[in-house]
């Protein structure tokens, strides 16, 4: 609880400008990310059978599985976090609102979190089905010398 405290005050010394920073980051990574997912489902759809041929089917199922959960939570998240870069104007109103401020400093630390939880079980659901295709291209290729 106490370390909740501490980060809210790190928090406030940041700038506005740190702040909207900081939210176009996380945009930017959310847009790369989303299209990164693309790219994830159209090679698990262009290996799907040698997917089944080799099977793996059972072991990449929880993956896509988990990728497609990932997927719904980036468009929430990336909703939120626009939402958030727009209400950055209590910041730089010259409008003393400290209520106001805090509670979007507050939401700027869950957010925070948010995003990094996000991007943790997303990058690990992107390794394991790296680490898949990889295994069944190459039992693709092995097979193909043997033939």
């Amino acid at each position: 609880m106490e370390t909740k405290s501490n980060k809210r005050r790190f928090r406030e010394w940041f700038s506005a400008e740190e702040l909207h920073e900081e939210s176009k980051k996380w945009s930017s990574e959310l847009k790369f990310a989303r299209d990164e997912q693309k790219f994830l489902d159209q090679m698990v759809k262009d290996y799907t059978l040698d997917i089944i041929d080799s099977d793996m089917f059972k072991t990449i199922r929880p993956v896509v599985e988990s990728l497609n959960i990932s997927e719904k939570d980036l468009v929430k998240l990336f909703k939120k976090v626009q939402l958030h870069e727009n209400q950055l104007q209590v910041m730089v109103d010259q409008v003393d609102q400290e209520k106001m401020e805090a509670a979007y400093l507050e939401t700027h630390n869950d957010l925070a979190k948010d995003v990094t939880d996000y991007f943790i079980g997303y990058r690990d659901a992107k390794n394991r089905i790296f680490d898949i295709v990889s295994k069944v291209i190459k039992r693709k290729k092995q097979k193909r010398l043997l033939n």
